[in-house]
Order: C-alpha cells, then structure tokens, then sequence
C-alpha cells in the first residue's frame, strides 16, 4: 500500500465555492537536478529560436557534515590576495600565477575569507575593480586522509571562479551565490604543504546571471572599461563563503532526496538515496534511520534500500513560526552506506522536517492550514564585509526578525548561504527562494541556459529544506517584452520539472496588463513604490492603488496573489511634520497606508502576503539617488531600529495573534502613556482576540 501511494501520481480536483483545490495526494519520484554548460558569448541566437532541450544531470552536492566516516577541515582566514593592474587585468593569467606561488609572482596582500574585497581596504581603485583577482592559500593536508577521498568545497565565489590545485587546473564555477566542489584525491600531496589558488571575475555582461554591461568610456588617463547594471545593489565580489575541505569514504553518500507527508496520524518521509564511488558490480547495502531533535532513534531497526520511505507515528511537525509553540522542529535522517565486507560504512546525517505543503487558486497551506506571509525582501549586506558570510549580523538580523514578528522572507536577489537557511529551518522561518536572475531582459539561449543552471544548483542544493516553501524564478524581469512570454514558460517548465512540490513565483513589477509571464507561476508577487517612485509624496495615493492592482492579479491570472515589494527610502534621524519624504514620519505612514489596503485585501480572500522592502539599509552602486546606498530598511545598516521598526512590530506581533492565535504576545508593545491610554488599549486588545 504505501509504496503504491508514494510511487504514483494522483491529482483530484475540486471546486469548493469557486476555489480551486489541487491536490498532490503523492510524490513524484525525484528528477534529476540537471544544468546545461552554457555556450560561447558569442552565442546571441534570438530568443524565438529557444529550444527546451533535456539537460544532463548535476551530480549530488550534501553540505559538508562530521560523522564517524568523515572530516572537515576549514580554509577559512587569511588568504593572499593580487590584484593584476586595471589597464592590464589578464595578466595574471598571461603570465601563470598559479603555477609557481602567487607571492612569487605578484605583491600580495592578505585578504580574509569569506568576505567580499571590495570595502576592507582604503582603495579606490580595489573597491571599482573589474576583472579578475587573485587568492592563494597553502595548508597541509593530513596525511591520515591518504586512503580517504578528498573534496573541497566553495560556499560561493562571485561571479566567475577558476581554480588551480598544486598548479593545475581543478574547476571552473560560473554563478556567485550557489556552491561548488571537485575531488583533489589524485592531486593531493598527503602529509605535505597544498596550494590552492583562485581567480575569481566580477565582470557581468548580457548572459550572466545577473545580467550587466561594460563599456568603453573615456576618463582622464585614457580609455577605460566601466561596468554597469541595472539592479539596485552593489555588485561585491570575492569569496563570499566558507572554504571547506573534506572527507568521504571511496564508496560515500552522494545525494539524498527527502519528500514528507503526514496520513492520517502518521508522519511518512519517503527518501531517495544516491550511492557514488561503486565500483562495476558492486551492490551497495543502504540503511537508514531517523532520530528525533532529542537524538533518540525511531523504530527499533533501519530501513534497508536506497529507495524507501521511514513511518513515524504522532509526529511533531514543522510548523512556521506563530503557528506553533514550537516551531521549526527538526528529526535527522540517518543515511549509512557501504559495499559489505569492501567497503568503510559512510553516515550522513541530514536535517528534515515533516510538513505537508499545497496551494489553490486563493491559497497556500502549511499541514493544511493557509500562510499569511509577514516579512521582508532582505539582503546579505553588512558594513565592510559586503556579502561575505558573518555569523555574527546572521544572528543578530535572525534576533530582529524575532523581535518585529516577521514569519518570513524573500531571499532577495540571490540564493542565502547555507548557514543562513539553516538557522530558518531551525527557527521556523518561512523562506521564498529565489535565484540570481535580477532585471532580466535581452533574451537569449545562452541566457536561457545559464537561467536554468542557477536554478537547478538552487533547487539541488535547498530541495530537503522545510523552511523552503516557494521558488522565485526572477525579481522584476521585463516581462512586457514580445518574448518574455516563451522564455519564463522554459525557465517554469525547467523549475516545475525538478521540483513539483513547491509553488514557482516571480516578484513582477511590470503592468499587470503588459505582464506576459504570470500565466506559468503558481503564485503571483509583485512590487510597487506607491508613495514613492510613482506619486512621490503622495500619501493620499497608496491604498487604493495597491488594493486595485492586487485585485487585478487575480483577476487577471485566478491565482494567490501577495506583495513582495513596498516601502520608503528614510534618512535615520530625520524628522518633519508634516511627513515629508525621507523623513521617518513619511516612512511610518507610508507603511500605514499599506497595512490599510492588505486588511482589506486580506478579506477578500486571495491575498496571502506582504513583504516590506526592506529589512534593512544595504549598499548599491554610486547614484545621485542614493546616499550612501538604499535607505528603505526598517534598520540601518548596523541594524538598529527606524521609528517604523517599532510600528512595523505591533502590526506583525497583532497579525500573529489574529492570524494564527500565537498567545506569546510582547508586554513591551506599547508604552506607559496614562491609565486612561492603558484602559482603551486593554478594551481593543480583547476586542480583537475575539475577532
């Protein structure tokens, strides 16, 4: 019985007083993650001759864990760092300085990883670069690893990476933001000194993902490139993440796919376990257990067979933050594998959650009941580090989102690091991902290709992620243009194909009636400046436009609607009464008179979300519209509090006790004024309880 209900497909529909309910009463067994190798830039074939042609499969790619079978060695620290001159920046390449030692060859400096280069030093010219620079970093390699099989992985270099081991050539990564690794087993040199150096490209064009441009453009000492690009935030390069390196057995864990559902009082988590390193003829044997977050084993035996599915009775299940007193619940699924009396056993251990996750026409619901999003676009922005991954800001912008309310975010414009999303899934945060794919235009193969890479390393690397619960495909493409409509059916169809289980959207900013790409999606997002970019100043603006163009989504495309993006840019500390833009009083009302149209939205029965733009201030290029770069967070950039942070917090903290009956609601919301005050507020709290 169970393995007929997980190994087919059957989809009911209903009509239930015009909702319509889709329901996936199984899993479909898991596609292969795939990705295509772009082609030459020369590529510029014209988008009406795109093909949707299978791609060919990317190989599994588990985060780096400890076990008995396996060990990490991090690479993180000081690394030396070269950067080639601006007039000539191949010649690192040109003249090999991977070959030899890096400080051989060029003036070096020392650079911290993970980071970004642009902001740590006092250059100018550093902070600008275009091209590429330079990394190395000797280690010893331990020689108890010699019959080991070693890897080394990157968290994520941006935009372009190439890699040499010892002097040869190890990888080449294409796309920041997702990760990447290669087996060093036969280069290695075990109980000696390694080098490892990098040359890491920040240069953008028109089939990258993000997309850019470069120019030829005159200055003071001649002719000079400059990059540019249309996305609103800084483009910081360098080694963004942890460098890890790290053991396997020969015969190892290489992926594992998890889908979840609950039967009646019965938890199921159905896993598809891929084995590497097999030799011809060799016959894995795979078990698999799962541990509660008290570490206790369920069941009294494993699980055999690297296709099957483990039964839990009574499950705790993943719940959201406010919809549970205890969110974010965790079990471990136990993966062992070996060639018996061959092989060492390889254990690997993945988090998962037990959740069910469906969407109608009106609706998206978590263990069937309906998400109301509360949250932000964000970015992974702070002060010197750029986009370099620092547990300290992690854990302070995770205590913010606690503190404000806030059951979500957009991981606006790019994918987080996995240390980031593991802390979501941990602490009950709902997470729309979303790939690198920022402003697309242009319309090409190449692009479409390179589209579809970064989300099949997206969907591969966060496919197992509770927290997980939408895919945006694009934020703000041009999807008025003649062929935007063929290109975004490919890259949903692409999405759709190796993940049916989650719902696909795209944060359009486009005219609902221009819009040629909401027609794929499963939900619609979209983001608008009233108050702001349009009718700037205009308060009395704001209400009834975002209530009529949500309405028009959905009349438009009979789907979930939700606003991904609203806000106003404020200058912290700046204060006018009258609200007068950039001032903290215009931010606060401007966000008032949105909580007044999503009330009304929420009502009407098809709105499901509002996300503030944004979390907090973040860097962008040099404009004359920005100071210093967006001001739109509701903290600054060292994250402490606008005026709006504390407006924001009541309205999120009340939509979590009216939504969701969340009954841990802060005694510090409102302060002491008088006891007449105290008395009214007690008296509209009760009230709207029992509303």
């Amino acid at each position: 019985m169970w393995s007929h209900f997980f190994l087919l497909v059957v989809v009911t529909i209903h009509v239930k007083g015009g909702e319509v309910d889709v329901r996936n009463f199984t899993t479909p067994a898991p596609e292969k993650v795939t990705a295509e190798v772009p082609p030459a830039e020369t590529d510029d074939l014209s988008p009406t001759t795109f093909s949707d042609t299978s791609p060919g499969s990317l190989p599994g790619l588990l985060y780096p864990r400890e076990s008995e079978s396996r060990e990490i060695k991090s690479l993180d620290g000081f690394w030396d760092f070269a950067v080639p001159p601006s007039h000539d920046v191949l010649k690192g390449h040109r003249e090999e300085w991977y070959a030899s030692g890096l400080s051989k060859t060029a003036k070096v400096m020392q650079m911290p990883v993970p980071s970004s280069y642009n902001d740590i030093t006092t250059s100018r010219a550093l902070r600008d670069h275009l091209g590429p620079v330079w990394y190395e970093k000797t280690f010893f390699m331990p020689a108890s690893w010699k019959n080991k099989r070693v890897f080394i992985r990157f968290g994520s270099v941006h935009y372009l990476a190439q890699v040499w081991f010892n002097g040869q050539v190890l990888v080449n990564h294409e796309i920041g933001h997702l990760p990447f690794e290669a087996e060093l087993s036969n280069l290695a040199l075990f109980g000696q000194k390694n080098r490892i150096t990098v040359a890491v490209d920040n240069m953008l064009v028109k089939t990258s993902v993000p997309q850019g441009r470069i120019d030829d453009v005159e200055a003071d000492n001649g002719t000079v490139k400059v990059q540019s690009y249309t996305f609103d935030f800084f483009n910081y390069a360098g080694i963004h993440r942890p460098v890890l390196l790290y053991t396997k057995p020969r015969v190892f864990v290489e992926d594992i796919t998890t889908y979840t559902a609950v039967i009646a009082d019965m938890g199921v988590i159905e896993y598809h376990v891929t084995v590497g390193g097999l030799n011809e003829k060799e016959t894995p044997l795979c078990q698999v257990r799962v541990l509660t977050a008290a570490n206790e084993y369920v069941g009294n035996q494993p699980i055999t067979g690297t296709l099957g599915f483990v039964k839990i009775p009574s499950p705790r299940l993943w719940w959201p933050r406010s919809m549970s007193n205890d969110p974010g619940y965790m079990y471990t699924l136990e993966v062992t594998v070996s060639v018996p009396n061959v092989t060492e056993a390889d254990i690997y251990r993945l988090p998962v959650g037990i959740r069910t996750l469906r969407w109608t026409n009106t609706s998206l619901l978590i263990n069937e009941r309906p998400i109301y999003f509360r949250g932000f676009g964000r970015h992974e922005d702070s002060a010197i580090r750029g986009r370099g991954l620092d547990l300290v800001t992690t854990t302070r912008d995770y205590e913010l989102l606690k503190w404000v309310g806030a059951n979500g975010y957009r991981t606006s414009h790019y994918p987080y690091s996995d240390e980031v999303l593991d802390m979501a899934d941990r602490l009950g945060f709902l997470i729309i991902d979303e790939c690198p794919s920022v402003d697309t235009e242009n319309f090409s193969q190449s692009l479409l290709k390179r589209h579809k890479q970064s989300l099949s390393e997206l969907i591969r690397r966060d496919k197992n992620r509770p927290s997980v619960v939408m895919w945006s495909i694009a934020n703000e493409p041009r999807t008025q243009l003649p062929d935007a409509g063929l290109y975004f059916k490919q890259v949903a169809h692409h999405t759709k194909t190796l993940d049916p289980t989650r719902p696909i959207t795209i944060a359009l900013a486009r005219n609902v009636l221009e819009d040629k790409a909401g027609q794929y999606l499963d939900i619609i997002s979209f983001n608008r400046y009233n108050g702001w970019y349009s009718n700037t100043g205009r308060l009395d603006m704001i209400t009834k436009r975002v209530m009529a163009e949500a309405k028009a989504w959905h009349e438009k495309y009979n789907k979930p609607v939700l606003m991904s993006e609203y806000g106003a840019d404020t200058m912290p500390g700046l204060h006018e009464l009258p609200e007068y833009v950039w001032s903290e009083e215009y931010q606060m009302e401007t966000m008032s008179r949105h909580f007044d149209a999503f009330d009304q939205l929420r009502a009407e029965g098809f709105f499901i979300g509002e996300f503030i733009w944004n979390f907090a201030d973040f860097r962008t290029a040099q404009t004359y519209t920005r100071v210093g770069g967006n001001k739109k967070g509701i903290f600054t950039r060292d994250r402490q509090p606008k005026m709006v942070a504390h407006h924001v917090r009541r309205r999120y903290h009340s939509l979590n006790a009216e939504i969701d009956g969340d009954t841990h609601h802060p005694k510090d919301l409102e302060n002491y004024v008088s006891s007449h005050y105290s008395k009214c507020s007690e008296r509209v709290k009760k009230v709207d309880l029992y509303i």
